[in-house]
């Protein structure tokens, strides 16, 4: 089954870029179809291989950070494609 994951990584202290740029090249270091933007990181692939690597990568960037948020959304379809139709 293929997902789509957007993620949203906020640490609540001062110097945050660090551990968002280090959670982003982790990310990106997996294989799995990494897309960013400025406010959000989207992953696409099949759902146990992106859950896999998301429960190891929030983990690691939780013990990057003293306190953060990390918003996620799941979409159960594959909209690495996605285009607007109106």
């Amino acid at each position: 089954m293929k997902i789509s994951v957007e993620l949203t990584l906020t640490p609540l202290h001062d110097n945050f870029e660090p551990a968002i740029i280090h959670f982003i090249k982790k990310l990106r270091a997996s294989g799995l179809k990494v897309m960013e933007n400025p406010l959000s990181t989207q992953v696409y692939g099949d759902y146990d291989e992106v859950m896999e690597v998301l429960k190891t990568e929030i983990k690691d960037a939780f013990q990057l950070i003293n306190k953060g948020l990390l918003y996620m959304k799941i979409v159960k379809a594959d909209l690495q494609n996605y285009e607007p139709d109106f």
